[in-house]
């Protein structure tokens, strides 16, 4: 039993350095070698066929109820094609670090629709940790010209979008998780995001610049496909059914750091004490919002 929780926690967390050193590789592919809606298009199509490949490996019914369709829909939209087709586009116009840090307002984020949607009490821990959360994702995106050239204001603004509508997707889906088995859920929110995505980007697959891809940008594109999207889901899923969502939501913490020592070793990015204070703030916001809660689930 020691065990296997054991090898639950490194499967969440190698999931967590798919999706943290995602941005690196997105960084190498694009705008140079792809528009960033086209490699959203080869993420989506070809990590949908695996889901469904695999699902022949494990059938189980595959079928969903009409009436859960339209919450499908919406998490398809808000998880996959507004989520992954911000990230991709925003990571392209700032920098791998900032990428990293501001997608940790999703946990923040959170906090704010739990009190909307199932009106939980806002405490003070949760408030000053709001206030810290948006400070740091504040001075990131004010001090932009001071913290490093590469990032832009819209780019940082786009991934905080993305991080909104993760955290609705994650809110949504909560009963379709009860409903379904977790595999069943993610094969059929791609299949919708997929059917989302596609037309918007399928014109761009005839920019991609495939005679100039070197083995490295290769790497970096099967990364993105097979890492951070492919067996990072499933290792999600893996992590929700043995330690639960309170243990696995902590493991989200660990994706900046995986980003800014990769950021740091192939793009030679530096820390600078802009960075390092807006770091301090998020991360500080991120657990004041989580600290009672997380005492007080047992999941």
């Amino acid at each position: 039993m020691k065990w296997n929780r054991l090898k639950a926690h490194a499967i969440v967390l190698a999931g967590n350095f798919f999706f943290g050193v995602s941005v690196i590789a997105i960084k190498h592919l694009t705008p140079g070698l792809m528009p960033p809606i086209a490699l959203n298009v080869v993420r989506v199509c070809i990590a949908l066929c695996l889901f469904w490949i695999l699902w022949l490996f494990k059938p189980v019914k595959p079928g969903i109820q009409k009436k859960d369709i339209p919450l499908f829909i919406l998490c398809a939209a808000t998880g996959v094609a507004i989520n992954q087709i911000l990230f991709v586009q925003g990571t392209s116009l700032t920098s791998p670090i900032h990428a990293a840090l501001l997608m940790l307002v999703t946990p923040i984020v959170i906090t704010i629709l739990a009190v909307w949607f199932f009106k939980e009490k806002i405490t003070s821990n949760k408030l000053l940790g709001l206030l810290l959360g948006v400070l740091g994702a504040v001075i990131l995106v004010v001090l932009k010209k001071h913290a490093d050239k590469e990032s832009s204001a819209f780019g940082d603004i786009l991934i905080i979008i993305n991080a909104i509508s993760y955290a609705f997707y994650l809110i949504l889906a909560k009963p379709l998780m009860i409903a379904y088995r977790p595999e069943q859920v993610i094969r059929w929110v791609f299949l919708f995001g997929t059917i989302i995505i596609v037309p918007f980007g399928f014109s761009s697959i005839s920019h991609i610049q495939w005679a100039a891809f070197q083995w490295h940008h290769w790497l970096a594109l099967c990364f993105v496909v097979l890492g951070s999207t492919f067996l990072s889901y499933l290792f999600m899923v893996y992590g929700l059914a043995k330690l639960g969502s309170t243990v696995v939501g902590t493991y989200m913490y660990t994706q900046p750091i995986f980003a800014t020592i990769a950021a740091m070793v192939l793009f030679n990015e530096k820390l600078t004490a802009i960075k390092l204070l807006a770091a301090i703030f998020i991360f500080g916001g991120v657990y004041l919002v989580n600290k009672q809660q997380n005492k007080k689930q047992h999941l």
